[in-house]
């Protein structure tokens, strides 16, 4: 008969494979996911270490950190060991991050293609439960001057209106637009109506020579380009 796995405490680990103590030695680059929740957990329960703890967390929504960011301060809680205290920190960091990929945008990114337009919505937009529609706004270099949010709806769609649309695009003096909305259940198939409002918009823009370059559908398993799809 084997021997029983006996718990240690991260107290009684290695110094160098303690999540903190690695960071200082190895950077924060050499923690895996786990070990940084951990940190931020800082406290396991009785039979379980912080990292554990953590690796169930993970394991709970497939190792996916944006999955995580969609878990509510109450779902955190139903976690055995952590308090409310410890799913506020967790939530707080979470959101923080979220945010250090919105604040690149003060650097004006330059849009070469629709991939590089999904790099800067996809924090706003890929862990949300409901839908919303958000227009990028670009000079005549294809630089991202200004990206605003047009419409809020629930988990089955919103609504924009083309003039609004174009009346923020002329405001800013932007020279193009790009559309954005998400389909919160994930799906990246356009529906008739997504496929009707890109042809009105693609026919405003035209009239107004302020074209629409492209609009894509995104959610939590990448993005729909039409311009892509030659639908433009």
């Amino acid at each position: 008969m084997s021997e029983p796995v006996m718990y240690r405490a991260i107290t009684a680990w290695a110094e160098e494979d303690r999540p903190r103590e690695k960071m200082l030695l190895k950077g924060k680059n050499a923690l895996t996911d786990a070990e940084l929740l951990a940190i931020l957990i800082g406290s396991g329960t009785v039979g379980q270490s912080a990292v554990a703890l953590a690796q169930g967390i993970l394991a709970s929504v497939g190792c996916n950190l944006h999955e995580l960011g969609k878990r509510s301060v109450s779902e955190l809680q139903r976690f055995k060991g952590i308090g409310q205290a410890k799913a506020i920190t967790i939530a707080a960091a979470l959101e923080l991050g979220r945010r250090r990929q919105l604040s690149d945008l003060r650097e004006r990114p330059r849009i070469a293609g629709s991939n590089d337009a999904f790099q800067i919505v996809a924090p706003l937009l890929t862990d949300l439960h409901h839908e919303e529609f958000w227009v990028l706004l670009l000079n005549k270099a294809n630089e991202v001057v200004a990206r605003e949010r047009l419409s809020t709806g629930g988990a089955a769609g919103t609504v924009v209106d083309a003039k609004m649309l174009f009346k923020t695009a002329l405001d800013a003096r932007a020279a193009a637009a790009i559309a954005v909305h998400n389909h919160p259940s994930g799906s990246l198939q356009p529906s008739q109506a997504d496929l009707d409002l890109t042809r009105r918009l693609r026919k405003a823009g035209e009239l107004l020579d302020l074209p629409l370059l492209d609009h894509l559908i995104v959610s939590e398993r990448g993005y729909f380009s039409f311009a892509d799809e030659g639908m433009l």
